[in-house]
């Protein structure tokens, strides 16, 4: 079997703030932007990698969410413990200059963890855990 990631998904309660994130502090590009309502779904990718795919989805779109737990996620949110990716550069600390210069919200400088990879993280506008590996 060969298979690779398409699309991960990722909440993103304040669109406009997510997509000046990720397009803008991350670099990465736009790949579709799509609205319904006063809901938005913003694909975004790294350059260079068309296969790849994060969406910025509405966190509580979903019909058979009942009120409490719309409330749960939004805690989570709030917390920042709700949903998180793993990038790879080949260069950490040059990675976490520029995210942190552009205001990225740090959460870790990089450090050599005792596992043996170097990395660093940021949470997004959402409260999403962005975790940045050293290749």
């Amino acid at each position: 079997m060969n298979l690779t990631i398409h699309n991960t998904f990722l909440p993103a309660d304040n669109p406009e703030a997510s997509l000046a994130f990720w397009r803008d502090t991350m670099g990465f590009e736009v790949r579709n932007d799509v609205g319904y309502g006063d809901m938005r779904w913003i694909t975004v990718g790294p350059p260079g990698q068309p296969q790849t795919s994060i969406v910025l989805h509405p966190p509580t779109v979903d019909p058979g969410l009942t009120d409490d737990e719309k409330r749960t996620i939004a805690e989570l949110m709030a917390k920042g413990s709700y949903a998180s990716i793993v990038l790879s550069a080949p260069n950490v600390d040059e990675a976490f200059e520029q995210v942190q210069k552009a205001g990225g919200d740090v959460v870790q400088e990089p450090i050599d963890q005792p596992y043996g990879l170097r990395d660093c993280a940021f949470r997004d506008p959402a409260g999403n855990m962005v975790r940045i590996n050293q290749q």
